[in-house]
């Protein structure tokens, strides 16, 4: 810390020249989050920037704010409730809490029953596939469940609900299932799951319940894929958790966490404060947190309504189709990602011998763009892809110009001699090692033929 202050308008140029090397948020195609929200809205986060949602005994409206947010969260996922009847939810800031809380009430459940029928209640589990979210990773280490994963394949990067079911035995808390994985998009087979459940829970006696996380999907497949059975129309699933901050329309910091029913979330687990006025429950981890965001996701659940949410999701899909035909055209790219899903393309080099999808997405940051590439998880980890993640403020104008982009990419890295996929393969190429006077001849002639077609560029252009 300076020993001195500094002038306010001093300490602002500061900072903003600093972030000025930040990356575009709107170029960021790596983020799901969403990175734009109509002036109105942020206008209402502002005015509320400065309330503690915490606080709500000082703040009612914001609290009721919330609960409304709840409610319609919750009956968009065919919650069985009553005419009147209030859902069992929570704001979260992100899916990860909300993911973290879920867990927490499957394990006290699944605990509670145990103890009730003396029956040793020490060695939880929890069934995913290995293409979960690291938020479930987090849950199993800090909470003490052992987590089963179910290994990919290639060409099948989510959990096989078949698989899944085999792992599952007297200990097993829940089984997670992703409607929108992160890694291609593609929502997993939740009505298999429950139906292949419901069997085994009648043959062993136990009930295994399932948690669907919803963190991409859930503002997506009720509007896109209205009849598609995943969500509280299958008995089983008991808790959904969805995150307001990327297709619900929200800047980073809320998610959502709803019960099936009132029995599905332990009492215990519900604490009751009365020290800031009034007898308050809460169930969350963490205490403060800023108001805006809830405020927020109200705007955008009553201004754009069904119809609006609709209306964006098929633009998102509409710009994915976009960029998924524009790379198919190139000839260069294999599809990786399903047509139907979270509104992104995920991709991979149908030749990688000189130059990988890793030189790809680098090269392309010269251009602003910022897209991943990433190798998948167990047992099909020798498949490497780029991903991008079609959001709201996503434009076919920049689909198309981003294909073209690829395509100059593409044209340069073939000039150029394959410097780092020679170095991971020891130097050698077509499984001979070349020497070091080689290399340096090809360095050369490189950098001297890209020499002259810059000084003849430079002598035709007028």
């Amino acid at each position: 810390m300076p020993e001195n202050s500094i002038p306010k308008e001093a300490a602002y140029q500061i900072i903003n020249d600093e972030l000025m090397l930040d990356g575009n948020p709107r170029l960021n195609l790596a983020s799901f989050v969403t990175t734009w929200m109509e002036p109105e809205c942020d206008k209402l986060m502002m005015e509320s920037i400065n309330k503690n949602y915490v606080d709500m005994d000082e703040y009612p409206v914001t609290t009721e704010l919330q609960n409304r947010c709840v409610n319609m969260i919750a009956r968009l996922f065919n919650a069985p409730l009553g005419d009147g009847e209030a859902a069992v939810g929570v704001g979260t800031v992100g899916s990860s809490e909300a993911i973290m809380l879920a867990g927490l009430a499957f394990k006290r459940q699944w605990q509670n029953k145990r103890k009730a029928q003396g029956l040793p209640y020490d060695k939880p589990n929890i069934v995913t596939g290995a293409n979960v979210q690291v938020c479930w990773e987090k849950f199993a280490r800090y909470f003490e469940v052992e987590l089963k994963e179910v290994n990919l394949r290639e060409d099948y990067y989510v959990m096989d609900p078949v698989k899944a079911v085999e792992m599952v035995d007297e200990n097993t808390i829940c089984v997670a299932a992703i409607l929108g994985s992160t890694l291609t998009g593609e929502f997993e087979d939740v009505k298999l799951l429950n139906d292949l459940l419901v069997e085994k829970n009648k043959q062993t006696g136990w009930d295994t319940p399932i948690h669907v996380d919803a963190a991409s999907g859930g503002f997506i497949a009720p509007f896109l894929y209205p009849e598609l059975e995943w969500d509280f129309r299958l008995p089983l699933v008991k808790s959904i958790n969805v995150s307001g901050h990327k297709y619900g329309l929200v800047y980073a910091g809320i998610g959502w966490v709803v019960w099936r029913t009132k029995t599905d979330l332990p009492d215990e687990l519900i604490f009751h404060i009365n020290y800031l006025g009034a007898d308050q429950p809460t169930f969350t981890l963490n205490f403060s947190k800023g108001s805006s965001q809830v405020i927020a996701q109200y705007y955008q659940l009553i201004r754009l309504g069904f119809e609006g949410y609709r209306n964006v999701m098929d633009n998102c899909r509409e710009n994915m189709m976009v960029l998924r035909q524009g790379l198919e055209k190139t000839g260069r790219f294999n599809i990786v990602s399903k047509e139907n899903g979270v509104p992104l393309v995920a991709f991979s080099l149908k030749d990688s011998s000189r130059h990988n999808e890793f030189e790809v997405a680098e090269t392309l940051r010269r251009f602003g763009w910022i897209v991943p590439a990433y190798t998948m998880p167990a047992d099909a980890q020798h498949v490497t892809v780029l991903r991008v993640v079609i959001r709201e403020d996503f434009s076919r104008t920049l689909a198309e110009r981003l294909v073209a982009d690829f395509e100059k990419v593409l044209h340069e890295l073939d000039t150029l001699p394959a410097r780092i996929h020679a170095k991971m393969a020891n130097g050698k190429v077509n499984g001979v090692k070349k020497t070091p006077e080689e290399t340096q001849r090809e360095v050369t002639a490189y950098w001297k033929k890209l020499l002259e077609t810059k000084k003849t560029n430079k002598n035709t252009i007028c």
